[in-house]
């Protein structure tokens, strides 16, 4: 910045004098400086925090998830344990009370081999038959009944078809091993013999009304 200034003689002279530097503009750009220095320093340091917050934050949920496997894991042994538990209970149940019928069976092999009495057999026999039918029931296991009902391929397997004027065409008329449902599910189908139309009436009835 030039300043005019006065010579000894009063003249002006225009000299070339440097202007004092201002303080304002000096202490600005000092204090531009920091900031800018500082500005990084600061960010840098909020994104460490927030690192640290987050790698603090990530090793909680991964604790919190091997915790919940090993939660899981034990209850899945604990079920495990109880349902073969319950299994063993349910066997230990069902052979138990078989014995009384063993013990029944038993009973009527040695009433056979001394074969003094026939009548105390048949009647050990039919009481052995009746312990396992009460067993059967106790544990919801009911039969089916096949003869003289018409043929049904939910309940019945047909072996055999013979024909019959006593029964309609289609209908159970023996079996050769009974059914059992239990509750309301098959356990075992009926193998039974079904009727069919004789042949031989259907030709003599056919014959006839040809006749006629």
């Amino acid at each position: 910045m030039l300043k005019r200034s006065k010579d000894v003689d009063g003249e002006n002279k225009d000299a070339m004098t440097p202007a004092s530097p201002n303080a304002g503009d000096v202490g600005g750009s000092a204090g531009s400086e920091d900031t800018t220095a500082a500005g990084p320093e600061r960010s840098n340091a909020e994104l460490a925090a927030q690192l640290t917050a987050k790698e603090q934050e990530l090793n909680e949920l991964k604790d919190k998830y091997l915790r919940a496997l090993a939660d899981i894991e034990n209850v899945r042994k604990r079920m495990r344990q109880q349902n073969e538990e319950t299994v063993r209970l349910q066997r230990e149940s069902l052979l138990r009370d078989l014995l009384p019928v063993v013990d029944n069976l038993e009973r009527a092999v040695e009433a056979a081999r001394s074969g003094s009495n026939r009548q105390a057999i048949t009647e050990g026999v039919e009481m052995v038959l009746r312990s396992l039918h009460d067993l059967l029931r106790t544990h919801g296991v009911t039969a089916i009944t096949a003869v003289g009902q018409p043929f049904d391929p939910q309940v019945h397997e047909a072996v055999d078809h013979v024909p019959s004027e006593e029964h309609p065409p289609n209908t159970v008329v023996s079996e050769f091993h009974r059914g059992y449902v239990i509750g309301e599910r098959m356990l075992r189908p009926a193998r039974v013999s079904v009727s069919k139309r004789d042949a031989g009436a259907a030709n003599e009835g056919e014959s006839r009304n040809g006749n006629g």
